[in-house]
């Protein structure tokens, strides 16, 4: 049943929390999640395995490969924004002003101008397979994180399950375990930002006064993003010079370096439209496994025993997680239970004018509530009762 059949099933004008999380297709089940997943693993790696080969055999620049992804990010998703216009002419969304997509992308764009650089800086000094071993510890930088910004409540064997994913994840690769400093605190700056790229994300998309679609924050986090690189650009690169001696080599793999950049951020936007922060961290740990093993027969390591071990580790682990959501969303405990107290939602939440009430109340009525979260606001609104 779909989310508007729902809607339009409402009896006495009320929407029902239990039917929609019930009968409204939610996380990984649906099918194009699972599309949306397979297309972000495969430009995952080729974006990961085309970042190493420009950085460690044609000496490319940090600062140049950063700022390349961002530009044809901004380039690719503005040409998809205009094509998804036309052909969604139905649709009718109200667009923010550009003084609300600054104040919503300012966090969102300084985390993913960090995030680049530094994980570009970790794969110039460590192996690929250790900057996955480092980032095996993101599912739990990312509880912690939707705990507090965001009030994701979380059982204990849900938390008991992020060990074996993450020493699952440390024994893939520990035949291959390199150690510089530099690199080993850019990849854990890495996971940081990146932890709190998602956990935003995910509040941007599932926003009250405007969702944004994963196309859009895609485009308008690219793009802030590149206005904070750009003097960190200019500082460390001469940028006459470096055009100058880029070859023609050089110059088509940062255009399929930028665009496989764009389809693995683009989809991870997109994935996270269907689960939650936690869900999606380790969704990004079970392809850090597969990115592993990919790197072990391209660059033909040799295989240990330890590495198989790992990997049926991290199976393991992520079937216990699995396990442990449905266990607590039986009781009560679900991927969209949010504390309303939290900093984040205190701050980007606030109460909905009249207006804003009654355009919610009309989509609703005309069929285009599109996720559990805006279902839920709607309603608390037909019902007039407070938030819990």
């Amino acid at each position: 049943m779909s989310l508007n059949e729902v809607v339009s099933e409402k009896t006495n004008g009320l929407l029902s929390s239990e039917r929609l999380f019930r009968d409204v297709p939610q996380g990984l089940q649906n099918y194009m999640a699972i599309i949306y997943l397979i297309i972000w693993y495969i430009s995952s790696g080729a974006t990961l395995f085309s970042n190493k080969y420009i950085l460690s055999s044609l000496n490319g620049d940090v600062f140049s490969l950063g700022m390349n992804q961002l530009l044809l990010s901004i380039i690719t998703s503005f040409i998809q924004m205009q094509i998804m216009k036309k052909i969604s002419t139905q649709i009718h969304k109200t667009s923010p002003n550009i003084k609300n997509i600054f104040q919503d992308m300012l966090y969102i764009g300084a985390f993913r101008c960090i995030t680049v650089v530094l994980g570009l800086l970790a794969l110039k000094y460590i192996v690929v397979s250790f900057v996955a071993t480092i980032k095996a510890s993101s599912p739990l930088f990312t509880v912690v994180i939707s705990r507090i910004l965001i009030g994701e409540k979380i059982g204990h064997w849900t938390y008991f399950s992020m060990i074996p994913i993450t020493i699952g994840l440390a024994l893939c690769s520990s035949f291959e375990l390199s150690f510089n400093i530099l690199g080993f605190l850019c990849a854990l700056g890495t996971i940081f930002f990146e932890c709190l790229q998602n956990v935003y994300s995910k509040i941007l998309i599932s926003g009250e006064r405007y969702r944004y679609t994963a196309v859009e924050l895609q485009f308008w986090a690219s793009l802030v993003a590149s206005i904070f690189q750009l003097p960190i650009l200019c500082y460390n690169v001469d940028i006459l010079s470096a055009i100058n001696s880029t070859s023609s080599i050089l110059f088509l793999l940062y255009i399929f370096n930028g665009i496989s950049y764009h389809i693995q951020s683009f989809a991870a936007y997109a994935v996270m439209a269907y689960i939650s922060p936690i869900t999606h961290s380790v969704a990004n740990t079970v392809k850090r496994a597969l990115l592993i093993w990919l790197s072990v027969l391209i660059f033909k390591n040799q295989v240990t025993f330890l590495s198989g071990l790992g990997t049926l580790t991290v199976i393991f682990g992520v079937v216990l997680y699995n396990e442990a959501r449905d266990i607590e969303k039986k009781v009560g405990i679900s991927n969209n239970s949010v504390n309303d107290t939290s900093p984040i939602i205190t701050h980007r939440h606030k109460l909905l004018a009249e207006p804003e009430i009654e355009a919610l109340i009309k989509e609703a009525e005309q069929g285009r509530v599109k996720n559990y979260d805006q279902a839920i606001k709607l309603d608390q609104i037909f019902e007039r009762r407070p938030s819990t």
